[in-house]
């Protein structure tokens, strides 16, 4: 098996070379060492008394290794789903689960475990050291150590059906979204469309040997179609679609219906939840984050309501009278709402995003990102062309401090057929120690879905899309720039995921300072700045319908959280209960009956965000509070910049999330500033007067 690239361990993924056939001989060739190593850790004499050395290590060692040929899958399964290598993932990916199952119920590796956290204190462990034991010892109750025979073996079933499940979700979310297209022959049709995004649908239709034009439900396309298209029954259609997938609404194929998964992947995961003791899911999801406490996560998106809702319902208000007094609309339906909000947004700022686009050329903003994080934390960011990439149009970069390369990272931000939609980052690589002595660094894969360059021009970005690209960068810097070297704390790892999204959102910031601008936008033909006029309109318009933003965000968390807090007999009416109760408290327009957003919500079906959307909010509080931290003292200030590598961004999860962010900002957090940040501390201040 050492002819198969993805158990070439000492280098980066050969993606030239890997096919699809090579994934389930590796995994199996990695499981089967890893259990054969994992008995000799057991009866290794040594771990009668273990130090980290003779335990810990050969752990992080078993992990990494299968690390490495998984997350090489499962990269490949996103931005590459070919029939066959979706094929191979969905064989393995039980074998994976039940792995990480039986790992986590193996009582005498808890045992061992437990023995050297009794020892910490003996033995001089660090903090980091500490917290990776405690996080281990948790991970293992959650897994179901303390329960007996019977019941662990329903825990590994409950757990295998839910992995099948959730994979199940995916494709048909990428399947049913696929699977349509709409054709379009007189150009007429597309009026008040960007030119670049009609051209991208000719391309498309030309490419899949249509006549005329072709749209379909891609991120680029579909926004396009809601903001700008003139066309009220295109409008409608497109939405009608979008807002249906993977249903049995809106004319997609039956069988990629998730409704079913979505009741019993609820299921599943309530009688988890019973089997462990916990009243919910959501008392699960909680015990490994910063919230820590279900009443608490209530009363945060509870209050973040309470402050979003009369602002929003103000906002929306103003729509309505904006389009009744100008265009005629006496009454306005879903698909009308981001259609007249960007002719609002024009009307009172006279910005739009398209206005914007010739200035954020995708290299001019790219090398912008860079020079950002370069004047921030010291860093220099160079191409890397030694790394192999599994797409042409995939660049790789190497990321250099003081002259010495730190990490690597793939750049993969076009949209293509068989590519996942949506933006995120993922590990390659971790940062750790070797036996050897040796440092691994890290590598991360960056992916978002912009529409190319078409008809001669470069690659422009909506204003939206750059800060969809700072925001992974941010989850990237977070990865690669940190200091642990244990596998276990390193980068994102060991994050309470309710503050995984500080760095990410952290870095959307610079977007809208002036200084940073400066560096990321440029007219794509002549490289002329963006005009200072626009500049001040664009910024003025930086919270424009936010109350409404704040909302739409505060619907998924909350259907997420209450969802997840029922205990048993889930059903279909249970999940529509929890929808217009929810939309009861944060709805400020009537949304359609056949909408079925749900049945495409990855997040929580098929990602890690079950019982868990609300960190966007969560982490968006902290890094409001950080940014003004970097706002007192410059927000280029290297100093600032330099403390926050340090006491933050580098120590990963090296130690608890609250007592970083307290070494940072010398305090707890505070909400006020993300309500002063999206221009809601005022509103606020003037209902409570």
């Amino acid at each position: 098996m050492t002819t198969n690239p993805l158990l070439l361990f000492s280098s980066l993924p050969d993606f030239y070379s890997i096919a699809a056939d090579h994934i389930e001989p590796a995994v199996d060739t990695v499981l089967q060492a890893n259990k054969a190593q994992l008995q000799q850790v057991l009866e290794d004499p040594r771990n009668s008394e273990p130090v980290w050395e003779s335990l810990m290590l050969p752990l992080e060692e078993m992990e990494d290794r299968l690390s490495k040929v998984w997350s090489t899958a499962s990269h490949l399964n996103a931005v590459k789903n070919t029939p066959q290598v979706r094929e191979a993932y969905n064989l393995c990916q039980p074998r994976i689960t039940a792995y990480y199952t039986e790992l986590g119920q193996n009582r005498a590796l808890f045992d061992a475990v437990q023995r050297l956290a009794d020892r910490a204190e003996t033995l001089s462990l660090d903090g980091s050291q500490r917290k990776i034991l405690r996080d281990y010892l948790l991970d293992f109750r959650l897994s179901g150590v303390d329960l007996d025979a019977d019941r662990k073996r329903e825990f590994a079933e409950l757990e295998a059906r839910l992995s099948s499940l959730s994979t199940k979700f995916s494709n048909n979310v990428l399947d049913s979204a696929a699977a349509w297209a709409l054709p379009v022959t007189d150009q007429a049709e597309l009026f008040g469309m960007p030119e670049s995004s009609i051209q991208a649908a000719a391309a498309l239709a030309e490419k899949r040997g249509k006549q005329g034009y072709l749209l379909t439900l891609d991120a680029p396309c579909y926004i396009a179609v809601m903001t700008h298209a003139d066309n009220r029954a295109l409008r409608e259609q497109v939405y009608t679609a979008y807002v249906t997938r993977a249903s049995d609404q809106g004319g997609h194929d039956p069988k990629h219906d998730n409704q079913g998964l979505i009741v019993e992947i609820l299921n599943c995961r309530a009688q988890l939840a019973s089997l462990l003791g916990y009243e919910s899911y959501a008392e699960v999801s909680v015990a490994r984050k910063m919230a820590r406490s279900v009443t608490r996560v209530n009363e945060f998106l509870h209050d973040l309501c309470q402050l979003a809702v009369p602002a929003a319902r103000r906002e929306y208000a103003e729509l309505e009278d904006f389009a009744r007094q100008h265009h005629g609309m006496s009454a306005l339906q879903a698909w009308d709402v981001a259609y007249y909000s960007e002719k609002l947004r024009k009307h009172s700022f006279d910005v739009s995003q398209e206005e914007l686009r010739p200035y954020f050329p995708l290299l001019k903003v790219q090398q912008g990102l860079f020079a950002t994080a370069s004047r921030l934390y010291g860093v220099e960011i160079v191409p890397d062309t030694e790394m192999s990439v599994w797409d042409a149009r995939v660049d790789a970069f190497a990321i250099k401090r003081d002259g010495r390369t730190v990490a690597r990272f793939y750049f993969d931000v076009f949209t293509r057929e068989g590519k996942k939609s949506g933006a995120w980052m993922a590990e390659c690589r971790s940062r750790r120690q070797l036996s050897d002595g040796t440092l691994q660094i890290p590598v991360a894969y960056l992916i978002c879905n912009f529409a190319s360059g078409t008809a001669g021009k470069p690659a422009l970005l909506t204003h939206n899309e750059v800060t969809t690209l700072f925001h992974e960068f941010g989850h990237g810097l977070h990865h690669m720039l940190t200091a642990e070297t244990y596998l276990r704390s390193a980068g994102i790892n060991g994050v309470a995921w309710d503050a995984v999204e500080l760095p990410s959102q952290l870095m959307e910031n610079w977007c809208w300072e002036p200084a940073a601008i400066a560096l990321i936008s440029g007219q794509f033909e002549t490289g002329a700045a963006l005009p200072a006029d626009l500049l001040s309109r664009m910024l003025a318009a930086r919270n424009f319908q936010a109350g409404m933003k704040m909302v739409r965000q505060l619907e998924f968390a909350m259907f997420d959280f209450d969802v997840h807090q029922i205990a048993s007999s889930i059903d279909n009416q249970a999940v529509r209960q929890v929808f217009e109760r929810v939309r009861a408290l944060t709805s400020v327009y009537a949304v359609p009956a056949f909408n079925r957003f749900q049945n495409s919500f990855s997040h929580i079906f098929a990602g890690g965000y079950a019982a868990g959307y609300y960190s966007y909010k969560w982490a968006e509080v902290l890094s409001a509070d950080v940014f003004s931290r970097f706002v007192d003292t410059g927000v280029f200030n290297p100093a600032t910049g330099e403390r926050f590598l340090q006491r933050l961004l580098s120590r990963g999860g090296g130690a608890d999330p609250l007592e970083l962010f307290t070494d940072f900002m010398g305090r707890e957090p505070q909400i006020e500033a993300l309500l002063r940040q999206d221009g809601l501390l005022r509103q606020s201040n003037e209902l409570r007067g």
